[in-house]
């Protein structure tokens, strides 16, 4: 899409210093409006996984860095165009817009107020995850047809579902290729130790189909099926009671 985003983690929205992160995320946030105005292509400030940063779980305690983390990105929200870094106030110091995406497993636990309507939009509805799985599968020349059958056969999932299941085909056709020059056993030797002019058999990508996609599905399905219903842990427990 020919944007160039500015990149954070949950792991940056803590530090042993007060106001740091927050201090972070206004700076990042205006370098990602000087990429605009510097080089004339779109960006954003994407954050990764907010709830881990911000999230409150079990007893986990709310940190001075977290209220003001949550406070600046309300403000962001707010007043898009006026960041101020700790720099003397000037009234032409105008600052572009630019969007805040957020990615999180669980934006429940995240300060209400900062998810509210009108300050975030939450969830893509059905439309925009065809869209974006559509834009995940262009290469492979799966159709938005395709697409949308795939989507409806597996709903309800988050997008890295739907990103697995691509890299699922993709691991079934490696490790036959990996069979193919000998197994694990000479992999090793294989890619480490050979001749200079002794070559590797030619990798060849796997032509994705519906079908194969729909079945490396399946395959995930079962696999959480099989997490929910194995409980080890209460096994375990049961055994040394016994």
């Amino acid at each position: 899409m020919g944007i160039e985003p500015v990149i954070m983690s949950a792991g940056e929205l803590e530090s042993e210093r007060a106001g740091e992160p927050g201090r972070l995320i206004r700076e990042r946030y205006r370098t990602a409006s000087q990429v605009v105005q510097n080089q004339g292509k779109m960006s954003c400030l994407m954050i990764n996984d907010i709830d881990a940063g911000l999230g409150r779980f079990g007893n986990t305690q709310m940190t001075v860095n977290n209220q003001i983390v949550v406070g600046t990105l309300m403000n962001l929200s707010d007043n898009p165009t006026r960041v101020s870094i700790g720099q003397d106030w000037r009234e032409s110091d105008i600052t572009n817009r630019v969007p805040i995406i957020a990615t999180g497993n669980d934006l429940s636990k995240i300060y209400a107020p900062l998810i509210r309507d009108g300050r975030m939009e939450k969830q893509p509805n059905h439309e925009d995850i065809i869209n974006v799985v559509h834009r995940m599968y262009q290469r492979d020349s799966i159709s938005r047809d395709e697409v949308v059958s795939i989507v409806n056969t597996f709903p309800n999932h988050a997008l890295d579902f739907y990103g697995a299941l691509r890299s699922r085909t993709y691991n079934r056709s490696i490790l036959q290729w990996v069979n193919d020059i000998g197994g694990v056993e000479t992999l090793g030797n294989k890619l480490l130790k050979r001749k200079k002019d002794e070559k590797l058999p030619v990798f060849i990508p796997p032509e994705q189909t519906v079908e194969a996609l729909l079945e490396s599905g399946y395959s995930l399905l079962e696999e959480q099926k099989l997490i929910m219903e194995t409980k080890l842990s209460k096994e375990y427990m049961k055994n040394m009671d016994d």
